[in-house]
Order: C-alpha cells, then structure tokens, then sequence
C-alpha cells in the first residue's frame, strides 16, 4: 500500500485532501483486521465457497436430501459462505469420498459411515448398528443425548487421527431385505447366496452364510443383470427405483434386521472447518438438524409413493420376510456382536447403545399405543 507524504511544495488544499485519503485508507485497514480477527480465513469482502461431494448418483432421492441439506446452508450463510454440491464421481467414487476430503481434494460430504467401516468395524455402529428393536430416530437421539456424537468423535479424530468432523443426520426407516431371483423363504436360502450389501450388515450376511459383495449402488444393476449378484439391497424404494432394480428383479423382500435402522453422515475437512467463522461452522451444525427432519418427513410421502409406483406400473411383487430368517438374523448379530466386542472400543460403543435401547425402547413399547390395531380398525388388514 502507498501512503501520500507530506511535501511543502504541494499547495495546502492538495495535501488537506491527501491527509483525508489517509486516515480513509487507516480507518479502512483497521476495520480490516478486526473482520480477520472475527473471522479468521475468511474475508468478509468475498464468496467462500466449499466443495461437497455426496455419495449418490443424482437421480436418486439420497442425493436430493444432500442438496436440500446445502440449501438450507446456502441460505442461512447469505453471501459470505457457499456450499457447491457435486454428485458422486465429480472427484472422487463413493467409497473414495472420505479420503479425498482428509487429503483436501473435497471439502466436505454426504454418505454413510457403513463406507468407511473398513477402517474400523466400529465406524458402521453410528450409521448401521445392530438390531437392538430401536428406530433411526432413536439412534439419533443416542447421538445427541445419550453420548454418541462424543464416542463418534473419539473414534474419528482421537483413535483413528482423521482429520474429519463429522455430524449424522437424517433418519431412515428400516431397509428391506432387497432384491432376488425368487423369494426367499427360510435362512437356508442364504447359504452361498451372492449378495450385496454395505457395513456390519456384511458381517450378519456372511454369518448367515452368504457370499457377501460391497459395492456402490450405482454398479447393482449391471452386477445383477450379469449374474455376479443373486441378491442385492440398497435402502428404500424411491432409491432402487432410481436405480433401475425393478428392471432386472420384480421380487421384493420387505422387512429386514440387517439394517433397521441408520443415518447418513455429514463430514468436512477438519482443518478447513476449523478455519471457518464460528457463526458458520453454527449453521453447518445445526442445517444438519434441521435437514434431519425435513428428510424424514419427505421420505414418508415418497418411499410410499414409489413402492406402490413399482407394484402397479412395474409388476414388482413385495413379500414380507418371514418369521423365520427374521430370527436367523438376530441370533447372527448376537454372533457379530460377541466376536467384534474383542476391539475394546467397538464393546464401549455397543454397551453404550445397548443402554440407551433398552430403556428408550422399552420406554416406547410401554407408553405409546400399538399403530396395528388402529391401522386395521380404519383400513383393513
């Protein structure tokens, strides 16, 4: 910056007029600092502006609640702060994300912890715990109040050193059992059953004697339509329909414990949202809870819109996984759950669920009237 001098020759009118452009230029750069000093990293005089990849192609619906979650940060932020939504594979594949974020080619992101539980089988239990009869929202709720987010953010930033902060958010109702050739039946159907699906639902799957495939949503189709799949989930109806699952399978299996619950997963780079205003880094908190709620809401109307789209206009058939694999499943996650409680942490976090579920559900199942009997009071079986 240059600074007018004082020089006797100019006439006085000339320097009374390069004083004012002084202490203007003074009076501009001290409240310069303060906004730094408020607001360190960002300038108050420009856009700055995040890139948030979600995990999900954008026809289907999951990435539909990841921009309505950028919405609401958008337009609480105003000016000063944007978030820049781009669909899986912009930068990086679905269960490249995460990394691509630590290593600072993305900002942030949309997806599941079940992504990352090759990193630690205890990653999956704050997105795909076991079925211990809880809801998705009381898993949230464990979150907030019953000491989740603090076990989460040991394991993320004390245990695993990754430099992430994350937030869950959004509620999903329980995932069907998925997608087959035929129905299945009874447990025994699942002996060498090549299936697809993510997280500790895999450990369940092969206990239950499956041949169990991860892969990302986007390949299910292909895989299954060229025989490397029998069977396949991925997370509701609006999604797999999306996806183009009733063109290779019409037999859909309702119900499951593999997966009854889960949420997504909200994560930014740790050091660029540490950089950020404390007022911003606020809203990023908080949007994630506000947009938990507007995606609950919305996946009722649509998850029912679509199953009864596939039933009539897709020749789907939905059946109701019987009684009998029901168990086989929640006698395999006792298995899953003794065998993995040998990692000291994955036992803190499962008791700590295991606490919360017993008294929040039993708590439920006490208190609030049966919805079957009034259901079929007014509507019929």
């Amino acid at each position: 910056m240059r600074f007018p001098t004082e020089n006797r020759k100019r006439s006085t009118a000339r320097g009374a007029k390069a004083r004012r452009k002084f202490l203007q230029t003074a009076a501009f750069a001290a409240g310069a600092a303060a906004a730094t000093l408020a607001m360190p990293n960002v300038s108050r005089a420009q856009t700055v502006s995040f890139k948030f990849q979600s995990s999900w192609t954008p026809e289907d619906i999951f990435h539909e609640f990841a921009n309505d979650y950028v919405t609401k940060v958008n337009e609480m932020t105003g000016t000063g702060f944007r978030l820049e939504l781009l669909p899986a594979g912009a930068i990086a594949a679905p269960l490249q994300m995460q990394d691509a974020i630590i290593a600072g080619a993305l900002d942030g992101g949309h997806g599941v912890t079940a992504y990352w539980y090759g990193k630690s089988k205890a990653y999956a239990l704050f997105g795909t715990p076991p079925a211990f009869g809880w809801r998705a929202n009381q898993l949230l709720a464990w979150i907030r109040y019953g000491g989740g987010q603090e076990l989460y953010d040991e394991l993320v930033q004390k245990i695993l050193g990754l430099n992430l902060v994350g937030f869950l958010s959004g509620p999903m109702p329980t995932q069907p059992l998925g997608w087959f050739k035929k129905p299945i039946k009874s447990p025994d159907d699942f002996k060498n059953l090549k299936y697809r699906t993510s997280g500790l639902s895999a450990d369940l799957n092969v206990e239950m004697g499956a041949s169990v495939t991860i892969m990302a949503g986007s390949d299910l189709v292909s895989a299954i339509d060229r025989g490397l799949l029998d069977g396949a989930e991925f997370n509701n109806p609006s999604s797999d329909r999306a996806l183009g699952l009733p063109s290779v399978s019409k037999s859909y299996m309702l119900q499951s414990y593999h997966q009854s619950c889960e949420c997504f997963e909200i994560i930014f780079n740790k050091t660029r949202y540490d950089g950020l205003p404390a007022e911003v880094q606020a809203i990023l908190r908080y949007a994630a809870e506000a947009a938990s709620s507007d995606m609950s809401w919305k996946a009722w109307d649509r998850y029912s819109k679509d199953l009864e789209a596939m039933r009539n206009e897709q020749g789907v058939k939905t059946y109701k996984t019987p009684d009998s694999v029901l168990k086989a499943q929640l006698g395999a996650w006792d298995k899953v759950v003794e065998r993995l409680s040998a990692d000291p942490f994955f036992k803190k976090v499962v008791d700590s669920q295991k606490d919360w579920a017993r008294r929040v559900v039993g708590f439920q199942l006490e208190y609030e009237v049966p919805q079957e009997l009034a259901y079929s009071h007014f509507f019929g079986a």
